[in-house]
Formats: structure tokens, C-alpha cells, sequence
């Protein structure tokens, strides 16, 4: 049967070519559409797991609501009018009761570790250059039980700034933007008091711009003593043990206070959305792009059985049953499918080792670096492998079908 079905295949060798080369290009743009946009994803969900708490507790903004102030200093009037109503936060948002989270959380059997942090907004100073940067107040030994920041961490160690003492350590990108070389001081300013000089440990590399030039840490009593706010904690991050259960428990601790409680998925919305998005845009191109290649097995075995109409009568008429003409038929489209599949994901697959060999070029604008990540997860090919014969089954089903209904007199009285 798997000889006569090459046989058949290797006949019209042309049409065959055209065919493997139809299901082999659905599966190419398969591999490297997926490949790429896995590959993003991958990097995009490193970063923001390594840096991101499955859950994290942070205080809520109190804005200023001019109904608010009516009621509470003129309950009795109704005929308030303001000329510039009352706006903006009522106070810098901070956690009101930090010490009570902190009991709560150690008493949690799912909590693995928590970590509080307190970050504001500062002025870098060193000599005339000046810079606007986000300076976050953190306690290494805990940091490191909720998110993977220390491997980011190129110069130096979390552990130099663990005992405080003004120490820092600086996101690269913003280091060679001041000049400044590890050892050496630069000034913050809170905006609410003098310059105060902060010894530069190390460097980190996120890989992420906009936090490689912008982000400072440092020791959390440092911070809160840069700002003027001893005490004060503006986030606590926590790690779980599953992180299945983020959503769920973040649902049911943000009922115990008025703090503003969120799971992972939640505080980054967008990016799950737009995971969502690539996901239904690669299907939409991959299942066109085979359907195109499955109306081509369809035509091509439905004109085969056309022009065999012959040999498939001498087959009946040596004894072979219907249900044997019929997968006849179905094993060319089967052979077609495997073999185009594979074509397909050797093309495909050393097509994404060239495109992530592809140096952009140092302006490249990409946070990764320079060339782009690739990804080479085995689920790729699998699928790959796996929607290209089934689409290839399909289209094989009504032409193998249809021959396995004709009949020799069917055949004698219409070639004739």
C-alpha cells in the first residue's frame, strides 16, 4: 500500500513538489512567527517574574473629593459653589499600617517570604549634570526570598549595601550618563532637605531602558531617612509558594484593609493582553496559510483520481475493497503532510538560527540588546508538526472518499 502510494505521489512529481512546498511554507511561518514572538514573551515574562512579586500589597491613593469636604465642614448647606474646587492626593501614598501586614504574612503557610520596600523620586546630582531618578529602599536579605534582582546585579553585591551606611547601588545606564565609576560618590536630593552623598557599590543590567537608566537602590532605612519619613513603607512584595493561588489570595487579603492589594497577572494586565493577542494573530496566519496548502492536496488528489480512474478499476477488479482504495488515498495525503511538516520545521527552524544571528546594530532600540531572541521550545515544533498533518488528513478525506466510491462500470461508462 506505502509503495503504491509513492508511486502514485512520484508520478506527477511537479504537483508533488508544489504541494510539499505549500504545507512546508504554513510551517516555516509557523516556526519563526512563533519563534519570535515566544522567544519576546519568554524574555518579557523573565524580566517581569525576576523583578515582579506574585503578589504585592502597595498604599492607595487618596484623592481629594470636593463632596467629601462639602459634607464634613458644611453639612448643612446645600448651596456650596466652588470657584476652584479642591483637588490633588491628600497625603504622599504610603501603607498606613505596615506592621500589621507583616504579622499577618509571617502566619500565612502559603507565603514563602515578603519584602518591604519604600521608593520615592530623586534628584542625581554629580558635578553640573543633574537627573531625575526613582530611588528604591529595599532589605537585601528579604528581596532576595521574593524576586531574582541579585542576578541582575553586573558590579558588586546587594549584600554592600545591606548595612546601609549611604551606599547605592546604580543601574548602568544611568552610571555613564553621570560619569561616575563604581567607588566613587553621587549627591540625591528628595526635595525636602540638602544633597546628601551616596557612595556608589555597584551596577546593575536589567536589560529593560528605561529601568537601567532611572532605577537606584539602596538600604531601606537609608531611603526612608533620605525622605524625610522614617518608618514609611510605600509596597510590600510577596512570593508564594504556588503562584496559582496569587489571584485568590489577592482578592481575599484586599477585603482586610484598605490597601491596595494585586496578583502579578493583575498589575500587568496589558502585557497578558498582549500575549493574547499574538497568540490568536499566529494561529489566524498559520491556519490560513494552511488552509491555502490543504486546498491544494485537495485539488491535487482530486485531479489524481481523475487521471487514475484506470488503475483504480484494475485495483477492484483484483480485489481491492472500497475501504482500501480509500486509504490509499488518505496515506498520499498523510505522506504529503509528514513530509512537507518536516520540511517545514527544518526551514523554519534554521531560518530563526539566521534571524537571531542578525546583528541589529549598538542604536538597535530593542531592550534585549541587539539581536533578537529567539525561542526554540520543543511545543513549537510539535504543533508545528502536528496542525500540518491533520490539516493535511482533512483535506485528503473527500478525494479519498469520493474514490473509494467509484465502481469499475462507473469508471468503463465514463471514459467511454
Amino acid at each position: 500500500m506505502l509503495f503504491l502510494a509513492i508511486r502514485h505521489l512520484l508520478s506527477k512529481k511537479q504537483q508533488t513538489f508544489l504541494i510539499l512546498l505549500g504545507i512546508g511554507l504554513g510551517t516555516t511561518v509557523y516556526v519563526i512567527i512563533s519563534g519570535l514572538q515566544l522567544g519576546m514573551r519568554e524574555f518579557l515574562v523573565e524580566r517581569l517574574m525576576s523583578n515582579t512579586a506574585h503578589i504585592k500589597i502597595s498604599a492607595k491613593e487618596r484623592l481629594i473629593d470636593p463632596k467629601d469636604i462639602q459634607k464634613r465642614f458644611y453639612p448643612d448647606d446645600s448651596f456650596i459653589d466652588w470657584a476652584v474646587p479642591p483637588s490633588g492626593l491628600r497625603d504622599e501614598a504610603h501603607i498606613q499600617y505596615p506592621q500589621g501586614w507583616f504579622e499577618f504574612l509571617r502566619e500565612q503557610p502559603d507565603v514563602l517570604g515578603y519584602s518591604p520596600a519604600f521608593s520615592t523620586n530623586v534628584i542625581l546630582s554629580r558635578s553640573e549634570i543633574t537627573l531625575p531618578s526613582q530611588v528604591v529602599g529595599i532589605q537585601p536579605n528579604k528581596e532576595r526570598q521574593v524576586t531574582d534582582i541579585e542576578k541582575y546585579v553586573n558590579v558588586g553585591s546587594l549584600d554592600d549595601i545591606a548595612a546601609g551606611g549611604s551606599k547605592v547601588i546604580v543601574g548602568d545606564e544611568l552610571l555613564k550618563k553621570t560619569g561616575t565609576r563604581v567607588g566613587e560618590s553621587i549627591f540625591l536630593s528628595a526635595g525636602r532637605g540638602d544633597k546628601v552623598p551616596f557612595k556608589v557599590m555597584g551596577t546593575f543590567h536589567m536589560g529593560v531602558k528605561e529601568i537601567d537608566s532611572t532605577m537606584i537602590f539602596a538600604y531601606l532605612e537609608d531611603v526612608q531617612k533620605l525622605a524625610k519619613s522614617p518608618g514609611r513603607i510605600s509596597s510590600i512584595s510577596v512570593a508564594l509558594a504556588n503562584i496559582d493561588l496569587a489571584g485568590p489570595l489577592a482578592e481575599q487579603w484586599s477585603l482586610m484593609a484598605k490597601d491596595k492589594v494585586e496578583s502579578w497577572d493583575v498589575a500587568n494586565a496589558n502585557f497578558m493582553q498582549i500575549f493574547k493577542i499574538q497568540d490568536i494573530s499566529r494561529i489566524i496566519i498559520t491556519a490560513a496559510i494552511l488552509v491555502v496548502a490543504a486546498f491544494g492536496i485537495y485539488n491535487v488528489l482530486t485531479i489524481m483520481i481523475n487521471q487514475k480512474k484506470k488503475e483504480i478499476a484494475i485495483l477492484q477488479s483484483i480485489g481491492y475493497p472500497p475501504r482500501m482504495i480509500m486509504e490509499l488515498f488518505l496515506l498520499q495525503g498523510i505522506i504529503l503532510g509528514c513530509c512537507g511538516a518536516v520540511l517545514g520545521l527544518l526551514i523554519g527552524h534554521f531560518s530563526n538560527v539566521l534571524i537571531g544571528s542578525i546583528d541589529l546594530g549598538a542604536n538597535s532600540a530593542l531592550p534585549f540588546g541587539n539581536k533578537l531572541i529567539i525561542s526554540y521550545r520543543p511545543s513549537i515544533y510539535i504543533i508545528g508538526f502536528i496542525v500540518a498533518v491533520m490539516a493535511s488528513i482533512i483535506a485528503s478525506l473527500l478525494p479519498a472518499r469520493a474514490a473509494s466510491k467509484m465502481t469499475p462500470l462507473q469508471i468503463i461508462r465514463s471514459e467511454i
